[in-house]
């Protein structure tokens, strides 16, 4: 999260604590959803990209936004939102990948490379997830899609649980 203007501490503070909707371990910031922070006289503007396009929780985090800065003291907030570059799971934090696996979510592998993933017709390649319970290595797809549009359902052979996995995006 970028943050361009005066020392107003409690603007960063505001924005860094308003949690994901979907995945509520996480905040904004961690999500790396959060793009900018700016304080213009007394309007705050925030700028953020959603994990996908028609994200159905943008609604819901720009009102998080806004209540967690009024609530902080600031009255004008104005909150954008960027699709380009678009979103990437590189984005999330270390803080939180820990706290998905700490929620008992397999976080995504970190990609290393900018640009989206390539689209492609054929079924995706079998992914080595880690159970974020046990750790054990080769666990199993239960369905591609979970919960939210960016997870999957998946089931380790070792602990017999099931859990989700954020896909890299």
């Amino acid at each position: 999260m970028r943050y361009d203007g005066p020392g107003h501490s409690r603007v960063v503070r505001a924005v860094a604590g308003v949690r994901d909707p979907e995945l509520p371990a996480l905040t904004l910031a961690d999500l790396g959803v959060v793009r900018e922070v700016r304080v213009d006289g007394d309007t705050v503007s925030v700028t953020i990209t959603p994990t996908y396009t028609g994200c159905p929780a943008l609604a819901e985090m720009r009102a998080d936004l806004r209540r967690a800065l009024a609530e902080a003291g600031y009255e004008r907030v104005e909150v954008r939102t960027v699709l380009s570059p678009p979103w990437s799971t590189d984005w999330i934090t270390e803080d939180g990948r820990r706290k998905l696996a700490e929620a008992g979510i397999a976080p995504p592998s970190v990609r290393g490379r900018a640009g989206p993933v390539a689209l492609s017709l054929d079924p995706p390649a079998a992914a080595r997830v880690a159970c974020p319970r046990c750790g054990e290595p080769a666990t199993e797809e239960l369905s591609r899609f979970g919960p939210t549009p960016c997870t999957e359902l998946r089931r380790c052979p070792a602990c017999l649980e099931p859990f989700e996995h954020v896909k890299e995006i």
